[in-house]
């Protein structure tokens, strides 16, 4: 993960760590006490609280509310209690702080606490971080408040986050909503998973807790602790129990605990679907009936439906030793990362929910056991947590490094799993985070958003018309070009320039072909100096003529630099000398495929084919190929991949292909795979068919790196690659007949395969994500150089070389 640097460093701060920390004063500014209002929110707060200061920080805390082991301690402050009216709140708040006297720092944890208590306390210049919890004015128009209401307490967010030096969110998700919702800049935002008490919450002797709490012993138990609001879900739980319970043998209960104004909804839900039964309310309990309902359960049901910030209650069920099920929103499936995905269902699906559970139930798809629940949980602990805040602090109060990372945008249309996707998210994870933090902007959501997000990196999407985004290549010029599609881009090409002012990135680094020529254009409108990652090669057997024109002038005049994935890419830009770079696409090389036959050439071959589902591809080429060098026999073929961008015709005709060809029952579509690797753990040979020259071809390096032989295509980037003969073996693009004959010498040689497979993988080596990063790192260090006219100041080499 990526650490971010706060936005206005200030004052200076003592010589030693220890210093720094008995030097800095800091205030925390929370909701109410744990004891008025149990809740995520107001827990967090105070273990935050009791963390920094077992840590040795002067902290002073201030909430409404009655109770806290923080009063007795001496350093929180309770302003009034939480019934009071809110005008009165505030007010009391206000003369709490004043009465505080000066801190170096203020650390608020609800926004409208600091908008007003705070800065009419004279501490509107105090360093001041912010943490977001969530949405409140979503939050409040899910609640059902009126319009009006929302809009004010969006723009009282909107302004306490703008203004703060730092932020902090709990999750990788909210830092999406904090950066889209609220406009703030990405290097403000630090992402702090939260802790759990690990000492309160521990395994303990699940009969004797369910004797105490009036549990039947032999039942099976489902608990699930949320504040009783429709965000939560439980009606969706509800529902789902109800199918639960239609075939469920033997004894079962559903326990809600806590309390909430959905209350009375939810308990007239359960009686109509005649569960009420089997469904407790147990209300807002104690301290140690919380741990003990965690205990009793046999798994905890996490159903948010929205706005779930990382599900601090998921983390107290695994340190009791049970397993969860939640939803796969928010930062729930980032609080259950390494753990079975089975834990996690989609939210508001009460089919899935109630099919999940009853597996559970039954035994057929077990969760993890006790002993794992409790290792995933100790991996947070509140200590940790701590640490991180005191370093955030540090650098907030005037402690920021004299040397600040480079800040990079990087920019891409698309959000689908393709080929330049998947090496820039690897990429951007072999960064140095001390040399550079990155933040990526797409113009849609999908998949490729959760895959950054389940890598640490900044993500947010500003949203393209479909007109500008599905704009395909061959209308990019010319007569055909839509001018709806026009207008739509030059719109989009204002708010993305909007956007760079606000966020001020050292550099603009674009991913794909479309975002090259958006990209450059709001770059070069702010000034910002831009670097082309052009991974197509330019040329009329891709583009129409217009669009070749097009690219290759704009190749002259938008980008301060240009990185091509191999010199056949390159070359097509026709650049001039010393305005591009050759850096290769990082390629996983831990992937792992079928070990090669050796010698024992009679057992029948599978040979694979892994790509997008496209003309120019050359599926249909590898398919003629198999059929001719295998018209019998047991050899099957594989092909993996998908068809995109309106390209569903040929795979039509790809499956009506295999069937005039007779080897139908031999040949399977696999379509698209995420795990590549796993794909390829069942080949013996892999085969790369394009018909035009590919501009890189990472599936060849992969297959090389998984020791696979490799047949491809001699031309573009897989003939930089490959040495033929040595570690894989080349054939002229569409050349079904000189496709076949390799086959056939690698069907009937197994040493052959085992030595190219060898010889291959070493070769892969060199495109591990770490060096080709160092690379690419360079030439960032390169354009700010060439654009200051000399050496970034506050630049450092990184680290590693």
């Amino acid at each position: 993960m990526h650490q971010l640097s706060p936005r206005r460093p200030r004052g200076p701060l003592a010589s030693s760590q220890d210093d720094e920390r008995a030097g800095l004063r800091i205030l925390q500014l929370g909701l109410e006490t744990p004891d008025t209002r149990p809740g995520g929110l107001n827990r967090y707060f105070a273990d935050l609280c009791s963390a920094l200061d077992d840590l040795g920080l002067d902290i002073r805390a201030v909430t409404a509310g009655t109770g806290s082991r923080g009063v007795a301690l001496g350093w929180w402050t309770l302003s009034c209690p939480a019934d009071r009216p809110l005008p009165v709140r505030l007010l009391e708040q206000w003369r709490t702080i004043r009465g505080i006297g000066g801190v170096d720092l203020v650390d608020s944890h609800f926004a409208l606490g600091d908008c007003l208590p705070g800065w009419l306390s004279g501490l509107r210049r105090t360093a001041r971080v912010v943490h977001f919890h969530g949405p409140w004015a979503d939050e409040s128009r899910l609640a059902g408040s009126s319009p009006l209401a929302c809009w004010a307490k969006w723009r009282i967010e909107r302004v306490v986050y703008r203004r703060a030096d730092a932020l902090v969110v709990l999750s990788h998700a909210f830092r999406r909503v904090l950066v889209e919702r609220y406009g703030v800049s990405p290097w403000d935002v630090s992402v702090l998973s939260p802790g759990v008490d690990l000492q309160r919450f521990h395994p303990g002797e699940r009969l004797a807790v369910r004797e105490r709490l009036g549990v039947h012993p032999d039942s099976w138990v489902a608990v699930s602790v949320r504040r009783l609001v429709p965000r939560m879900g439980l009606d969706v739980l509800l529902e789902a129990w109800a199918r639960l319970a239609q075939d469920a043998p033997g004894p079962f209960e559903l326990v809600l605990v806590g309390d909430g104004p959905a209350r009375p909804a939810l308990e007239k839900r359960a009686a109509e679907l005649g569960v009420n039964a089997s469904v407790r309310f147990a209300g807002r309990v104690n301290d140690a009936d919380l741990v003990d309902w965690y205990r009793a359960a046999d798994v905890s049901v996490v159903p948010s439906v929205a706005l779930e910030g990382f599900g601090l209650v998921a983390l107290e069920s695994l340190a009791s030793g049970t397993p969860v099920v939640a939803s796969r929103v928010g930062g729930l499936p980032e609080a259950l990362r390494g753990m079975s995905d089975s834990m996690l269902v989609e939210p508001g699906d009460v089919n899935q929910l109630a099919e999940r559970l009853t597996r559970v139930r039954m035994g057929v798809e077990p969760l993890p056991d006790a002993d794992a629940c409790r290792a995933h949980a100790e991996r947070y602990s509140w200590a940790a947590v701590a640490e991180r805040h005191a370093d955030l602090y540090r650098g907030v109060a005037g402690g920021a490094p004299q040397s600040p990372p480079l800040r990079v945008v990087v920019l891409g249309h698309t959000a689908q799993l393709s080929g330049g996707e998947l090496a820039m998210a690897r990429l951007l994870g072999a960064m140095d985070g001390d040399a550079v933090v990155t933040h990526v902007i797409l113009a849609e959501d999908g998949p490729l958003v959760g895959l950054l997000e389940q890598a640490g990196i900044s993500v947010e999407v500003l949203p393209m018309d479909e007109r500008s985004r599905h704009l395909p290549r061959t209308k990019v010029a010319g007569r055909e070009l839509p001018i709806g599609a026009v207008i739509s881009a030059g719109g989009y090409v204002e708010r993305l320039t909007r956007r760079l002012r606000t966020v001020r990135p050292d550099l603009v680094h674009t991913n794909t072909l479309k975002a090259a020529l958006y990209g450059g254009v709001a770059a070069r409108v702010c000034g910002v100096p831009a670097l082309w990652h052009v991974r197509d090669r330019i040329e009329d057997d891709y583009l129409p003529r217009p669009a070749v024109r097009l690219v290759r002038h704009a190749a002259r005049v938008l980008p301060s630099a240009v990185i091509a994935n191999s010199t056949s890419t390159l070359s097509s830009l026709h650049l001039p000398p010393g305005r591009g770079s050759v850096v290769p696409s990082p390629v996983d090389v831990h992937v792992r495929g079928g070990v090669a036959r050796g010698v024992d050439a009679d057992a029948p071959l599978t040979v694979g084919m892994v790509g997008r589902l496209a003309p120019w591809k050359g599926q249909d080429v590898f398919l003629r190929a198999f059929a001719r060098t295998f018209p019998c026999g047991a050899e099957t073929a594989v092909v993996v991949g998908s068809a995109m961008f309106g390209e569903g015709e040929f795979e039509a005709s790809l499956r009506a292909l295999v069937n005039e060809l007779g080897v139908g029952h031999r040949v399977e579509f696999r379509g698209f795979r995420a795990d590549v690797g796993s794909e390829l753990a069942r080949f013996d040979v892999l085969v790369h068919a394009s018909v035009i020259p590919e501009p890189f071809g990472q599936v060849v390096v992969e297959g090389m790196a998984a020791g696979l032989p490799v047949v491809a295509a001699a031309a573009g980037g897989p003939a930089e690659v490959i040495t033929d003969g040595v570690d894989g073996l080349l054939s002229p693009p569409g050349d079904v007949a000189a496709l076949a004959r390799q086959l056939r010498r690698l069907a009937t040689d197994g040493a052959l395969r085992r030595r190219l497979g060898d010889a291959g993988r070493r070769t892969a080596n060199g495109y591990r994500p770490e060096a080709v990063a160092r690379r690419v790192l360079d030439v960032y260090e390169d354009v700010l150089r060439h654009d200051r006219g000399q050496p970034p100041p506050r630049r450092h080499r990184h680290r590693g070389r």
